[in-house]
C-alpha cells in the first residue's frame, strides 16, 4: 500500500504539471511563496547566528562554519550518492539488487535530510536516468520503493526541478497503472481518461527490455474489456503494432523467456480480442505482418513452456474469431497441424484454448459474410485429422463430477460415438471404440 501511495503521489505531482491543470499550479504558486517565505527567514537566522556568535568579523566559530558549510557538504555527499547508484545499477554480480537498494536508500536519505534537499545536484548527476531504470518491470518491491521515494523526494522541488521528472512519468503510470488498471473497469477508465495510454503506448516503441515488459503488462489491462475504444487508440499510436511484433520476434529468438514473451502475448491478444475494426487495422490478410505474426505464434506453440503454447493458443483463438481471411490465414499455416497434436497430447488447460481456436476457424463470422463451404471443409478436414476424439475426450474428462458423460449422453453422443464403431475410417473406428469404452463401459450409469 505504501508503495501504490508513492507511485499516486508522484503520478498527481507530476501530471498536474504536465498537463498544465490550473488548480495544481494555483497550489504549486502558493507553495513557491511559502519556500521564499522560509528561504529569507533561514538567511535572517542565518545573519543573526552571525551577529551573534562574535563581534569580530574575521572570527570564524565552528557554529557559524556549519551553517556556511552544510549545503556544499550535502551537495558533495549527493553527487557521491548518485555516483554509487551507478555502480550499483551497472554491477551483474552476488547482491546486486541489495547493492541497488542500499544506493537508493542513501539517496533518498539524502534528499529528505534538508528543508532544502540537494535535488539540482542530484538532476544535474544524473540522477533521473538511473532512478528510471530502477523502476524496471519485475525489479524487487523494496527497490522500486526506494526509487519512487526518491522521484517523491525531487517532485517536491521547484518547479523546473519537478518537470526533469517528465521522462519517469510513463514507467510510473505503468507501474501504478498495472496495478489499478486490473482491478476494475471503472479504475480502468479513470486511467484512460486521464490520458495514461498515448505515453504508455510510446514506451513500446525503442528496444528497451524492461520498459517494453512494463508497458507491455500494463497496456494489456488497459486495453481489455468489451469496450474497444482503448484498443482504436492504441493502434492510432504510429508503430506500435509494429513493435509488439518486433519485441515478440525478439524475444522469441533470444531465449522464449516468459518474463519478457507472456506481456507481449496479453497485448496482442487484448488487442484481437477487439472489435472487428481493430483486428482488420492490425491484421491484414495477405501483408507480411500478418504472416509474421501468425509464425510467431506458431513458433510458441512449439515452445517447452507450458504456459506459453496456452497463451498463444488463446491469441489464436481471437484471430479466428474474425474474418473468413483470418481464418484462412491460420488454416494455411503450420499452426492448425501443430494445434490438432496439442489437442491430442496437450494437458487440459491447453487443449481447451486450442477447441477454442479450431471451433472459431469453422464458425461463420458475427457479420455473417463468410463461406459456408470453406468453413464447412474446415470442419471436414479437422475431423479427418483426428481432433473429434480430442473436443469429445476435452468434454468427457474436463467437465467435474461425471458432468461430461451425461452432456454426452444427452446431446445423442453415445448414439454417435457407436455409429462410429462401425465406419469405414480406420481410425475414427478405433477412437469411436476408445471413448466408449473408456467413458461409458458396462459400470456406466450403475451409480444413479
Amino acid at each position: 500500500m505504501l508503495m501504490l501511495n508513492i507511485y499516486i503521489y508522484v503520478y498527481v505531482y507530476v501530471f498536474g504539471i504536465a498537463v498544465g491543470n490550473a488548480a495544481v499550479q494555483r497550489r504549486r504558486q502558493h507553495a513557491v511563496s511559502v519556500v521564499k517565505e522560509r528561504r529569507e527567514a533561514m538567511f535572517r537566522t542565518k545573519r543573526l547566528c552571525r551577529d551573534g556568535v562574535s563581534s569580530d568579523m574575521d572570527v570564524v566559530t565552528d557554529g557559524d562554519m556549519m551553517i556556511e558549510e552544510e549545503p556544499s557538504i550535502l551537495e558533495a555527499q549527493t553527487s557521491s550518492a548518485v555516483e554509487e547508484l551507478k555502480l550499483a545499477v551497472s554491477f551483474k554480480g552476488k547482491g546486486a539488487v541489495q547493492k541497488k537498494v542500499n544506493a537508493l536508500r542513501e539517496l533518498r536519505r539524502l534528499l529528505s535530510r534538508s528543508e532544502y534537499p540537494p535535488v539540482e545536484i542530484a538532476l544535474k548527476s544524473g540522477a533521473i536516468p538511473l532512478l528510471a531504470q530502477c523502476l524496471s518491470f519485475g525489479s524487487e518491491d523494496e527497490q522500486l520503493l526506494e526509487a519512487a521515494w526518491c522521484l517523491t523526494n525531487i517532485a517536491a522541488g521547484k518547479p523546473e526541478e519537478t518537470k526533469a521528472l517528465l521522462p519517469t512519468l510513463p514507467l510510473l503510470i505503468a507501474h501504478l497503472g498495472g496495478n489499478v488498471a486490473g482491478e476494475g473497469e471503472d479504475l480502468r477508465d479513470l486511467l484512460l481518461s486521464q490520458g495514461a495510454l498515448p505515453p504508455l503506448a510510446r514506451m513500446m516503441l525503442p528496444d528497451k527490455g524492461s520498459t517494453v515488459r512494463t508497458a507491455a503488462w500494463t497496456l494489456s489491462n488497459l486495453i481489455k474489456g468489451p469496450d474497444p475504444e482503448a484498443a482504436t487508440e492504441l493502434i492510432k499510436v504510429d508503430g506500435v503494432v509494429d513493435a509488439i511484433l518486433r519485441h515478440l520476434k525478439k524475444a522469441l529468438a533470444a531465449s522464449n523467456s516468459l518474463q519478457s514473451l507472456i506481456p507481449l502475448l496479453r497485448s496482442l491478444g487484448n488487442l484481437m480480442a477487439s472489435d472487428a475494426y481493430t483486428t482488420n487495422v492490425v491484421l491484414v490478410p495477405g501483408h507480411e505482418i500478418t504472416d509474421s505474426i501468425i509464425r510467431s505464434l506458431s513458433k510458441c506453440l512449439k515452445s517447452e513452456h507450458r504456459f506459453l503454447k496456452k497463451e498463444a493458443a488463446w491469441v489464436l483463438s481471437n484471430i479466428a474469431a474474425g474474418s473468413v481471411g483470418h481464418k484462412q490465414v491460420i488454416c494455411k499455416s503450420e499452426a492448425v497441424l501443430l494445434l490438432l497434436q496439442l489437442l491430442d497430447s496437450a494437458p487440459f488447460d491447453i487443449k481447451k484454448e486450442v477447441a477454442y481456436v479450431l471451433g472459431n476457424l469453422c464458425v461463420a463470422p458475427a457479420d455473417a459474410s463468410g463461406r459456408p463451404s470453406l468453413l464447412l471443409d474446415h470442419l471436414v478436414s479437422f475431423v479427418k485429422a483426428g481432433c473429434l476424439g480430442g473436443f469429445i475426450d476435452l468434454v468427457l474428462r474436463g467437465m467435474p463430477n461425471g458432468e461430461g458423460q451425461k452432456l454426452v449422453e444427452g446431446a445423442d453422443g453415445i448414439e454417435a460415438m457407436e455409429r462410429f464403431q462401425f465406419h469405414e475410417n480406420d481410425e475414427l473406428r478405433m477412437m469411436a471404440n476408445l471413448l466408449v469404452d473408456s467413458y461409458f463401459g458396462e459400470t456406466y450409469g450403475l451409480d444413479e
